[in-house]
């Protein structure tokens, strides 16, 4: 069978390579790939805003993006949906597939015109025996997202909602951003509800604390909508000591 091309595809821009954050670099050396172990299979698109999979049909199998964005979301008790991330390019996502819970609360939507190739969940299952060093590459890729959901849950349960937002720009510019020539990053117009459900707040809470980052410098918004942030000025507002004073001032809706 015809192997996946291990080279990543580049998309976006320089920020674009390192998807594990702050992971450092002798940790990624050791790191496999898993589209070095993974056959060739089929291709589906999808047009910007279609399910890919939902709460009532949910995902088969495991899913590579291909091109474009999805974002995966998860169903609250409250009703009010939570971003789990947003995946790019070589990003894999659909892993509750691998645990057949006919009612994951989980569901999948290609943030713009999307490409995503899927192997089914038994086809995967037989592959990992197979290949021992596709599940040893497959089980990396969750702990490294486990690592993230670990930060992404401490910032939850210790800051304020406008930390946490700053910290969803400066981790969304360094994954899907593209940098501009003065070092600003631009990224995709991500809505206001979009960020909120990622955050954990209300939307009114995010236009509130966006505007007031616009009114002070530290973003801004091209002619095409999309958000343009000052990564190293919000990294400083971070290092403040009166940052989180500020925070909790503007809004107690975090």
């Amino acid at each position: 069978m015809e192997q996946l091309n291990a080279k990543k595809a580049t998309v976006g821009g320089d920020d674009q390579g390192n998807h594990q954050g702050d992971i450092p670099t002798f940790v990624t050396s050791f790191l496999e790939d898993p589209q070095a172990h993974l056959p060739r299979s089929r291709i589906f698109e999808y047009a910007a805003g279609r399910l890919i999979y939902s709460l009532e049909q949910p995902a088969t199998g495991l899913y590579l993006v291909i091109e474009g964005k999805v974002t995966v979301c998860r169903s609250a008790d409250n009703g009010r949906p939570v971003v789990v991330d947003i995946y790019q390019a070589d990003d894999f996502f659909g892993e509750s597939a691998l645990l057949r819970f006919p009612h994951a609360q989980e569901q999948a939507v290609a943030l713009e015109d999307t490409k995503v190739m899927m192997w089914p969940t038994a086809q995967l299952e037989k592959m990992v025996i197979l290949r021992p060093q596709l599940a040893v590459a497959l089980l990396q890729v969750l702990a490294l997202r486990l690592l993230d959901f670990k930060s992404r849950l401490h910032s939850l349960a210790s800051e304020p909602a406008p930390r946490r937002l700053v910290h969803t720009l400066i981790r969304f510019s360094e994954r899907l951003g593209q940098t501009n020539e003065d070092g600003s990053v631009q990224m995709i117009p991500f809505t206001h509800k979009l960020l909120a459900q990622y955050v954990g707040t209300s939307r009114e809470a995010i236009t509130l604390f966006m505007n007031r980052f616009r009114r002070e410098g530290y973003l801004d918004y091209s002619r095409k909508g999309n958000i343009v942030i000052h990564r190293a000025a919000l990294a400083e507002w971070l290092r403040q000591p009166t940052a989180a004073h500020q925070g909790r001032t503007v809004a107690m809706a975090g």
